[in-house]
């Protein structure tokens, strides 16, 4: 038995030295380390955008003429974003012209991003053990109040606080990328990503036209 046993161990490790270890048939899976993305959900953040955009624009360009190219595509956010950003180069200190003569041009571009299969999002780092406190908070006054529903206020007072901060992660994203064009090179690219709602994603994309029936026409009655 014993020697059974030993002539097993030994093609066992023989047969193993015939494969390299650590070795997949395809590349495995792994994590981004975690990070934060804003979300776009008012017109106001647009504006945010625009002001952080101009005071960008007039770092590197300093006082050199600027002019806003209108977009292609009319979209609520292309018509408020030309005014958005006109109002805050202006304040800001920019020159801005409303034709291209002598000026460097600035355009932007709005794409839609639509995932049709994404996995679960990691909740944010300590929301587990959040909950758990104000779970086990909530207890002492059930356990040592009469009123039982004042057990409520610890977790009330802290939603109240917190509220604020509670947001979450959508299908749908948005890439708005900003370029200055001077002649035939570009001086200036800056792109944001941000989360929307997907009933926004009209704010940001032309809808497509529904395409008419074709109507059969036969000569018989």
């Amino acid at each position: 038995m014993l020697r059974k046993l030993c002539l097993l161990g030994v093609g066992s490790t023989l047969l193993a030295g015939c494969f390299t270890t650590n070795t997949s048939q395809a590349p495995i899976a792994t994590t981004y380390p975690i990070s934060e993305q804003q979300k776009m959900q008012a017109a106001h953040h647009w504006d945010v955008l625009a002001q952080h955009q101009a005071e960008m624009l007039v770092n590197k360009l300093g006082n050199k003429p600027l002019y806003i190219k209108p977009s292609d595509e009319t979209t609520p956010f292309n018509t408020a974003f030309d005014t958005l950003l006109t109002s805050q180069l202006v304040t800001a200190g920019a020159t801005v012209k409303t034709t291209s003569s002598m000026a460097a041009t600035i355009s932007y571009k709005v794409q839609v991003v639509e995932h049709k299969d994404r996995e679960g999002i990691r909740a944010p780092m300590g929301t587990y053990t959040a909950l758990a406190a104000g779970i086990a908070v909530a207890t002492v006054p059930f356990n040592n109040w009469t009123e039982p529903a004042l057990a409520l206020l610890p977790a009330a007072g802290a939603a109240d606080l917190f509220s604020g901060n509670i947001t979450s992660e959508t299908s749908e994203e948005v890439v708005i990328t900003t370029q200055v064009i001077e002649g035939t090179q570009v001086t200036y690219s800056n792109s944001s990503i941000y989360y929307i709602n997907p009933g926004d994603n009209d704010h940001y994309k032309v809808k497509a036209e529904k395409k008419a029936k074709p109507v059969n026409v036969t000569s018989e009655w």
